[in-house]
């Protein structure tokens, strides 16, 4: 039976997850059994569920406790549904909801970087990327270009932060991913070393091999890696790589954005042989 309750005080400490915490609050460093993270949209909510997300509230648009959160609402058995007009969730929350239902859920444990490279093929490290929309994208990139994995530096942004969650349209729930420990690039690269991938820098040097080239679509374990929106790879993480590769471009182009990059090259180096 849902437990339908409608909003009729803003300050209800329960709605603090939605309306006034902050994302690093979210996180909960201090007390990680407690973190949570809030997923947006119901095929967002789905996929999060789908691999075993624990749910603890939702937060709705009232149209939608018949409509499209019908199911979500189901799956989610007793929770607290949250729910008013969309104008008053927007004055809650101050932000229209995405296709307005929202779900606050517990944060999973994050696997060790050992197994998740276990019989992976191709992998991606990102590299103190900063920007949760540019996540995002790379993380539906690489799920849907058959990338087996993500690794990302400890000074990546959080990949469960609510833009980078919607805007991989919950992709980030689909392929296995998790921090790299100690310190980047010493202890992640002799990681990658000792599990038998050979390295890969995307990074605009005189020296840089093509995408296409076929050196790389023979490494039987490759993990390429990406950096940082401005200033791409450190030259210590670049020197440290077996390759370091471009992509061709035209008109002048120099660079493209990690995002826009990271596509291009998922798709080149996932290709059958």
């Amino acid at each position: 039976m849902p437990n339908i309750i409608e909003i009729t005080d803003f300050q209800a400490p329960e709605l603090d997850v939605y309306a006034r915490l902050t994302e690093n609050q979210l996180v909960n460093r201090a007390d990680p059994a407690n973190a949570l993270f809030i997923a947006e949209s119901p095929n967002v909510i789905h996929r999060a569920l789908d691999v075993g997300c624990v749910p603890v509230s939702l937060l709705l648009e009232r149209k939608h406790i018949e409509g499209q959160a019908k199911d979500i609402i189901a799956r989610c058995g007793d929770l607290p549904v949250y729910t008013s007009s969309l104008e008053v969730l927007t004055q809650l929350t101050g932000f229209p909801l995405t296709r307005g239902v929202l779900c606050a859920m517990r944060r999973p444990a994050l696997p060790d970087p050992e197994e998740i490279c276990r019989g992976a093929r191709r992998v991606a490290v990102m590299e103190n990327v900063m920007n949760p929309t540019n996540l995002g994208a790379v993380f539906r990139s690489a799920a849907a270009l058959n990338m087996d994995a993500v690794l990302l530096t400890p000074a990546c942004t959080d990949a469960l932060y609510r833009r980078c969650v919607r805007v991989s349209m919950g992709t980030v729930f689909q392929i296995p991913w998790t921090y790299l420990g100690g310190i980047w690039p010493e202890d992640g690269m002799a990681l990658l070393r000792r599990l038998g991938f050979k390295t890969a820098a995307l990074a605009l040097r005189e020296d840089a091999i093509s995408i296409d080239d076929a050196r790389l679509m023979r490494e039987p374990k490759l993990a390429l890696l990406l950096g940082t929106e401005g200033d791409g790879l450190a030259d210590g993480t670049i020197a440290a790589c077996d390759y370091t590769v471009r992509i061709p471009m035209s008109h002048g182009v120099d660079s493209l954005n990690v995002a826009a990059a990271s596509a291009v090259a998922f798709y080149q180096l996932c290709k059958k042989m």
